[in-house]
């Protein structure tokens, strides 16, 4: 499965719009689909932020997607934006965040039962390996990503 066909992955929360290049100079994307509502994922996105930071030179990225940012009718809410721009603040979450589109609800995220869920992605943006539900300890995530990466 590839992230989005079109190559058009719509827009960061500050308007940015982002296509499927983004995965193009890194190895290994973690794509973790987040809520605002949700405690366990605020909790892990520091350290998301500190592996984003970390692994970064080895050819590695964290992007999330706020799964509830959006109505539906795949409009985004101000409010909801609003609120995710102050939980990234809160967490440094300063890696990429990406506003999901119909195309992403309808294809990718639409087996999405929980968040956070947690999937990987090669630099043509295609999923490998498992799909990971709930939030894991920065030293969980770094074993996860240093075997996509080092095998």
């Amino acid at each position: 499965i590839v992230i989005d066909e079109c190559h058009h992955l719509g827009g960061d929360l500050y308007g940015k719009n982002i296509d499927n290049s983004v995965f193009k100079e890194y190895k290994l994307t973690m794509i973790n689909i987040w809520g605002t509502f949700c405690s366990p994922c605020i909790k892990e996105m520091p350290d998301l932020a500190k592996l984003n930071t970390e692994y970064k030179s080895q050819g590695f990225q964290v992007i999330g997607i706020p799964i509830d940012i959006i109505n539906r009718n795949y409009e985004p809410s101000t409010k909801k934006i609003d609120y995710a721009k102050q939980i990234l603040n809160i967490t440094h979450a300063n890696y990429l965040h990406i506003i999901p589109t119909k195309q992403m609800m309808n294809s990718f995220l639409k087996d999405v039962q929980a968040v956070p869920t947690t999937i990987f992605v090669d630099k043509n943006g295609k999923i490998i390996g498992q799909t990971y539900l709930g939030a894991k300890s920065f030293t969980e995530w770094e074993n996860i990503i240093k075997s996509f990466l080092y095998d």
